[in-house]
């Protein structure tokens, strides 16, 4: 029997805690969800758990997410929804199924086109309570975002864009670490870069917010403490669960704010000519954003280094590198195919980017272009 969480939304979490989503349904009074993810998912089987695990196994399915969801496919899966007379949600896999899911529930009831709710544009106060149920169920520990109040999606004119509003928070997370337990470590690392960067980002935050200050330290010392051990070993039940724990905090503490690195993957997860994966970029930014910004708040980088077990003296930005290599992750995004015939653009858009803001001290665009640069040729 899995725990249950109240905290944001409610949360089913522990081994098993799928087989009682036909009882998370009930109690939302869906009885006829569109079943959101992508095709991993349905070759891994995990999909067809789901269904069983509901008892709806012919219920409709929108299975064409791309790896960073587009509006174009919450369009397409808003058609399924409509044409099967849904009346909930139910998103099953990584950031991308969830963030999607998220974004066919908002267009249910708000008039299109999807872009008018971004935070950027205004679109905070265009979202009302006029959502019907979504369910996440995260097969991934990394985004977050199944207890997340933002889903960012990537529009025709090349900008990725964060609809941001707690009326988008799941109104029922289920987190059942057995479902990762399959993951590739390729996967299990760079979901859990992106777990650990929340929680870095979150509390490095100027914003006052205690709770979720303790929230992202404790999400941070599971990371820290556990994921080698699932990169080594898939099958580590121990450490499959803590990175569950740590990629939901992350998600928790998201009420802070992120910061420069987010504001940086966001536009760059965007790019039409090649596909980037969000943690993977991530855990790339990380190490440069910390040393730009390792003298505005010297208080929180020694917590952060308490935290992680590292000496009082010892560099944050170099154990990050350390992690990476340890994860068999690439140390430049030049390595992803990104060259620099980018950086003018990609910076002006983290200057626009919501995560901005709050980022642990102002940068400057001339920064931006720094890091870039750096990130993409590997100087760092």
């Amino acid at each position: 029997m899995s725990d249950i969480i109240n905290y944001l939304t409610t949360i089913r979490f522990g081994y098993g805690a799928i087989d009682e989503l036909a009882e998370g349904l009930a109690g939302l009074g869906a009885r006829r969800p569109l079943f959101v993810t992508d095709a991993g998912i349905v070759s891994a089987g995990l999909l067809e758990q789901a269904l069983g695990a509901a008892g709806m196994q012919g219920a409709p399915v929108y299975d064409r997410t791309p790896p960073n969801p587009t509006a174009d496919a919450v369009y397409a899966a808003l058609d399924v929804y409509r044409s099967e007379g849904c009346d909930s949600v139910v998103a099953v896999g990584g950031g991308s199924p969830i963030d999607l899911g998220k974004a066919v529930a908002l267009l249910v009831n708000h008039t299109e086109p999807l872009h008018r709710y971004a935070v950027i544009e205004g679109g905070l106060g265009r979202i009302t309570n006029a959502v019907p149920p979504l369910v996440a169920i995260p097969t991934t520990s990394g985004t977050g975002s199944e207890v997340g109040r933002g889903a960012i999606i990537s529009f025709a004119d090349g900008r990725k864009l964060g609809l941001i509003s707690p009326k988008l928070i799941p109104a029922l997370a289920i987190c059942d670490p057995g479902l990762t337990l399959g993951l590739p470590p390729v996967q299990t690392a760079a979901t859990g870069m992106d777990a650990l960067t929340h929680c870095i980002e979150t509390y490095l935050s100027p914003k006052f917010n205690p709770p979720a200050d303790a929230i992202a330290l404790d999400g941070l010392g599971r990371a820290a403490r556990h994921i080698r051990r699932a990169y080594r070993d898939g099958s580590d039940r121990e450490a499959r669960q803590e990175m569950m724990i740590a990629a939901l905090e992350g998600g928790m503490t998201f009420q802070k704010g992120l910061g420069a690195v987010h504001a940086l993957s966001h536009p760059l997860g965007g790019l039409r000519n090649v596909s980037l994966h969000h943690g993977t970029l991530n855990a790339a930014i990380l190490p440069i954003v910390l040393r730009y910004c390792k003298d505005a708040a010297p208080a929180k980088f020694a917590v952060l280094r308490q935290t992680i077990g590292l000496e009082a003296d010892a560099d944050l930005a170099a154990w990050v590198t350390g992690l990476n290599t340890d994860l068999g992750l690439p140390h430049s995004i030049g390595e992803m195919g990104v060259g620099l015939d980018v950086v003018a653009d990609i910076a002006q858009a983290a200057m626009r980017d919501h995560s901005h803001a709050s980022n642990v001290r102002p940068m400057t665009l001339e920064e931006y272009e720094s890091i870039l640069a750096e990130v993409i040729s590997g100087r760092a």
